[in-house]
């Protein structure tokens, strides 16, 4: 009898990775053609309600961050999509919270204010839409704009009543409160005086960092602006059974590499906006482009590695490809002769990112913003 050629420690690997394709197939189909459209119509319903801001200032910024963020909530609405049971509840939440974190960094960003109390006061508005059970605060206390007709607090209840819809969410709470609260800090620091700024931030920065020490300042405090690790927390909480053991060990997985990957890849399109505005870049640290590009690929590598440890790899992993693809496939790459750059990120990646990305700039065609 003739031997066999190819020993079953050689076919594994490639039957796994079948499988895993097949699998990410079939998340991607959903998400593009079933999850992006009801976003598009939860973001249609939240653009009325802006559009009632009494307060000329706050409509402008509301309306705003709509339509020049909603790629925002069509990414992170990804995280709804193997939860068939509370998909509906998943995207609608995910969809409010991020909506207020946009319009949040709208009003710290583009309304003339660099006031650190009116940012943090704002920004409770983020704890009390992840408590469900808890008093509103009076969100504009501090700030120079204030009658917003109720959007901020629809926002807030829209949260407070989906998260009260998840059966395990009083088991992962305390970690999603973690990582906002990591989040408003970072928003409240960066949106401050030009001359505070920097000082403040790196002091803030590097006071978080001795867990993390393979890290820079700014990458923790890129990281620390994601909000994906609680998008995967809501995620989490869909399920029947979750101990708090499993929300510190999914925190783990996402903060920091997954979400310092998400928020570094968004600077990095951004540097040529960014240099012209005079804004804060935390890619503009990196002492060359060589050193940000490594940083990235060390990034990448390390997301993958965690992607491994989830029980959902497949899921991960695509969360991970989505990102390069989503930033990567962005006009602004072109625009700014990164082509390089994006090769060699997509490349140490591997797998199919390179397919993820055509699929993602097929499908910006059809969804102009994303």
């Amino acid at each position: 009898m003739a031997q066999t050629l190819v020993s079953q420690d050689s076919i594994t690997p490639w039957f796994k990775n079948a499988r895993h394709r097949t699998k990410q197939s079939k998340l991607l189909f959903h998400y593009v053609f079933s999850t992006i459209p009801y976003v598009e119509k939860l973001l249609a319903y939240w653009e009325w309600e802006a559009s009632l801001c009494p307060n000329a200032e706050l409509r402008k910024q509301a309306l705003s961050s709509l339509q020049n963020k909603k790629f925002h909530c069509q990414g992170g609405a990804f995280f709804s999509t193997p939860r068939t049971g509370h998909e509906k509840i998943l995207v609608e939440l995910i969809v409010a919270y991020q909506t207020l974190c946009d319009y949040l960094d709208n009003l710290c960003d583009r309304a003339n204010c660099t006031d650190e109390r009116a940012f943090f006061q704002l920004h409770t508005s983020l704890l009390d839409a992840l408590s469900p059970e808890t008093v509103k605060h009076d969100y504009y206390r501090d700030y120079p704009y204030q009658d917003d007709g109720g959007y901020m607090d629809k926002l807030v209840d829209e949260c407070q009543k989906c998260l009260a819809q998840l059966p395990s969410y009083s088991s992962v709470s305390d970690n999603a409160i973690h990582l906002a609260q990591l989040y408003i800090s970072l928003q409240a620091y960066k949106h401050i005086d030009l001359e505070r700024r920097e000082e403040v931030l790196i002091e803030w920065a590097n006071s978080c960092l001795k867990p993390y020490h393979e890290m820079l300042w700014q990458e923790f405090a890129a990281a620390s602006g994601s909000t994906l690790g609680i998008f995967a927390l809501f995620a989490m909480a869909s399920k029947n059974e979750t101990g708090p053991a499993v929300g510190r060990d999914l925190v783990k997985i996402y903060f920091p590499w997954i979400c310092g990957l998400h928020i570094l890849l968004d600077y990095l399109i951004d540097q040529e906006e960014d240099r012209q505005g005079g804004d804060l870049n935390f890619t503009f640290y990196y002492k060359d482009q060589f050193e940000m590009k490594e940083r990235l690929q060390l990034f990448i590598k390390n997301s993958l590695t965690e992607a491994d440890n989830m029980p959902d790899t497949t899921f991960t992993r695509t969360v991970v490809e989505g990102l390069l693809a989503m930033y990567l496939s962005d006009r602004k790459v072109k625009e700014q002769a990164m082509d390089q750059i994006a090769m060699d990120l997509v490349k140490t990646a591997g797998g199919g990112t390179a397919a993820t990305l055509h699929l993602c700039q097929i499908v910006r065609k059809y969804y102009r913003q994303f």
